[in-house]
């Protein structure tokens, strides 16, 4: 007897493709002004340098990466490191995945600054719902340097973070530092129950695809303390 196929009901289905995700990344940058918080900002989010005056209250700016079958959207928080909103900054970063905190290489201060950084940062977090980095930017000021690259090491190592150097003006380590911390973050947190989020997109973007990126910036209100 004759075996025949079954009648297709409809076209031909390929393969099954995955659909890629879209998760929802909150990042804050922290550290003292005039450390280049903004300029690491901008290389994330538009891979230029541009010298910034001191931010008021915050900015924000984004940026996607896609990382195999996901994609991570950034949302970056770029905190003023004025001391008169210091007041007001854990509003932005609580309920961050990522923290980076700046420091410049240049200057011992902000890197005496950015250790109450995270001893502050240590008060708001749970372990393992955020990805905490130590940065120390302007690595090209090296003829006046005050912070080596060892001490800022031995301090990520003590409080168990993820460390680099990189330099906003030429755009050294920017975009690795990013990458990196994607990594860490769909290896962790978004193995945490209640983690990462699925993002839909809004009208209130304007979102243009530039190779693997998809940059984005905009500024938040001006809050007072």
């Amino acid at each position: 007897m004759e075996e025949r196929c079954p009648r297709s009901t409809g076209p031909q289905a390929g393969p099954l493709r995955k659909e890629r995700r879209t998760l929802r990344v909150k990042m804050v940058l922290l550290g003292s002004s005039g450390v280049g918080k903004s300029s690491l900002a901008l290389r994330f989010s538009r891979d230029v340098f541009r010298n910034k005056s001191p931010t008021v209250g915050c900015a924000y700016m984004t940026r996607s990466v896609y990382l195999g079958d996901v994609t991570l959207r950034f949302e970056i928080w770029d905190t003023a490191g004025q001391e008169e909103y210091h007041s007001v900054t854990p509003l932005y970063y609580r309920g961050a995945h990522a923290a980076l905190v700046v420091y410049d290489v240049s200057k011992l201060e902000s890197f005496i600054r950015a250790q109450l950084w995270l001893q502050e940062l240590e008060k708001h977090y749970i372990p393992g719902s955020t990805v905490i980095g130590l940065v120390g930017n302007k690595e090209d000021l090296s003829q006046k340097r005050q912070v080596s690259t060892e001490e800022g090491r031995r301090l990520a190592v003590n409080k168990g973070l993820f460390f680099t150097e990189a330099s906003a003006l030429s755009g050294h380590q920017v975009n690795e530092l990013l990458l990196a911390i994607a990594n860490r973050i769909k290896e962790t947190v978004d193995e945490q129950q209640g983690g990462l989020t699925e993002w839909r997109e809004t009208s209130l973007l304007d979102l243009h695809q530039n190779g693997s990126f998809k940059p984005s910036s905009s500024c938040c209100p001006r809050v007072r303390p």
